[in-house]
């Protein structure tokens, strides 16, 4: 393992035990990501799921006094600074665009972008970390992780 992926180990257990944060398995969140330390125990975040660079997600709301549960559903992508609004439920399978602002809830299997965030396809299906399945198929299921490229050199 490199010594990045020991980092986000060790940052992923110091979200669970010593935030409370309720993290599935194998979910990948950016060293460069914002999620809410005000109410950690209130960020809920779905197995295989990734959370990009610059990225916010909150479960806290100081101008209304509010600590509310953030709910984001199994095999998601949230793009780089997205970000998510205390509250939301954000449900499997989806994707949330880069830069996209989401305030209300997103369906399961949905693409959602822009400010505030809208639905603009429905009916998708992702597998690990949010990965559309139909490009995936329409590649051959061929991709490539860096251990492979690295033996193949």
């Amino acid at each position: 393992m490199s010594a990045r992926g020991r980092v986000i180990d060790v940052q992923l257990w110091f979200y669970r035990r010593v935030l409370g944060m309720d993290l599935g398995k194998d979910v990948r969140i950016s060293l460069r990501a914002r999620i809410d330390f005000t109410n950690p125990k209130g960020v809920h975040i779905g197995d295989s799921t990734y959370v990009a660079f610059d990225s916010i997600i909150f479960a806290h709301d100081m101008s209304r006094v509010l600590h509310i549960d953030t709910y984001i559903g199994r095999n998601c992508f949230i793009g780089a600074q997205a970000i998510i609004m205390p509250g939301v439920k954000v449900g499997d399978e989806c994707i949330v665009a880069s830069g996209a602002v989401v305030t209300k809830d997103v369906p399961s299997h949905s693409i959602v972008a822009g400010n505030p965030a809208k639905v603009i396809r429905s009916g998708v299906r992702t597998l690990r970390y949010g990965v559309l399945a139909d490009r995936f198929e329409a590649a051959g299921g061929l991709v490539a992780t860096n251990d492979e490229e690295a033996a193949a050199s």
